[in-house]
């Protein structure tokens, strides 16, 4: 099986449903156990993640990937290739990049390197957005440790270093109940809630630059209000999705938005903190190395978006962002390149491989 074709196997299961990411781990658990690697369950209440570790060293190396995937439209369920493309669901975040890490450690099993300890860890829950950790934090509080994480995010062949922190915060907005024929003499929840969204891009934190990364962003990502059609609303509930660059504090963030109406109650729901991995760092030098033969423009890179880096970078573990070549994620023409899955795969094992005989991760 190539890594197209096991691509487009995980593509197949919609995992924006608990019962798909149960079928995915699944599949993954017997595909692994099929070519005797060693594949171990991780359990967390009633969530439950996968790690297969192969090698022996004391240069051990983690390859993360997530199997969830955002909602998405029933067709694009149906992986479909197109030239040099595959399309679908979860092709680019990231199922696609997961297949190429689980064909790169079949490949490495009897490696005659010395000193490298692979583990391919698969998470159910990247995406998930509700309060609380997720199962690659719950793995870093159990205790885990490595000395390099690769996580398989989108990145075109860069190696993401710097990414933006999280704040999802909830805002409570009153109004004015009314009659609608006389709007008036009432005050629009809604509205009121839509026009907090301007002065909410002109607080401080705006401001803000990263070194490899843009300003902050905000999105006004749910909205709810209102009880009747013939009544002006007198309560909305909406959520906030800022990001921040590193040298931010979430707290303060929320603090600003806070100052703008003493009336809208503002809190916080989920706070990650920023990427910020120095770029000299020796792996990161190491997997550019590698990955340049395969892709001559690889450099550092800021990301807009999060991911599970951040859990390992919190406990002291240097993680990076490393996928393959795609556009799309989220919506709804994502694809992923078909040529780079290969390269991609041939690019980690390289990795792997130079670890042992690399100077730079030798002295670091």
């Amino acid at each position: 099986m190539d890594e197209v074709t096991l691509a487009e196997a995980l593509i197949a299961i919609d995992t924006s449903r608990l019962d798909g990411i149960e079928t995915a781990l699944e599949y993954i658990e017997g595909w692994c156990s099929g070519r005797d690697l060693p594949v171990e369950e991780l359990r967390f209440g009633d969530r439950r993640c996968l790690r297969v570790s192969v090698g022996e060293g004391p240069l051990r190396v983690m390859l993360n990937g997530h199997v969830d995937v955002v909602p998405g439209e029933p067709g694009q369920f149906t992986p479909q290739r197109r030239g040099d493309r595959l399309y679908g669901r979860g092709a680019y975040d990231m199922k696609a990049a997961v297949a190429a890490m689980m064909l790169a450690v079949g490949d490495l099993v009897g490696e005659s390197d010395p000193g490298v300890q692979v583990d391919l860890l698969i998470v159910p829950d990247e995406e998930r957005a509700a309060p609380g950790a997720n199962c690659s934090e719950l793995v870093v509080a159990d205790g885990y440790r490595a000395d390099f994480v690769i996580c398989g995010e989108p990145t075109d062949f860069h190696v993401g270093v710097h990414a933006k922190g999280v704040a999802i915060m909830e805002m409570r907005v009153p109004g004015l109940a009314a009659h609608s024929s006389t709007p008036w003499l009432g005050r629009n929840a809604i509205l009121r809630t839509v026009e907090m969204m301007p002065r909410i891009e002109t607080c401080p934190f705006m401001e803000g630059r990263g070194t490899l990364l843009g300003s902050p962003s905000v999105n006004l990502s749910t909205i709810v209000g209102g009880d009747a059609v013939n009544c002006v609303p007198a309560h909305c509930t909406a959520t906030l999705d800022v990001r921040f660059v590193p040298g931010q504090s979430a707290d303060e963030i929320l603090q600003q938005i806070r100052d703008l109406d003493p009336e809208v109650e503002v809190e916080m729901v989920i706070s990650r903190p920023p990427a910020d991995l120095n770029p000299d760092d020796p792996f990161v030098r190491s997997l550019r190395d590698a990955a340049l033969p395969f892709s001559p423009d690889s450099r550092a890179v800021g990301r807009d978006g999060s991911s599970d880096a951040v859990a390992f970078l919190g406990a002291g573990v240097p993680a990076v962002e490393f996928g393959p070549v795609g556009a799309g994620h989220h919506g709804p023409e994502e694809w992923v390149s078909i040529e780079s899955l290969g390269l991609y795969r041939r690019a980690l094992v390289e990795f792997v491989r130079s670890l042992s005989s690399s100077p730079t991760v030798a002295g670091a």
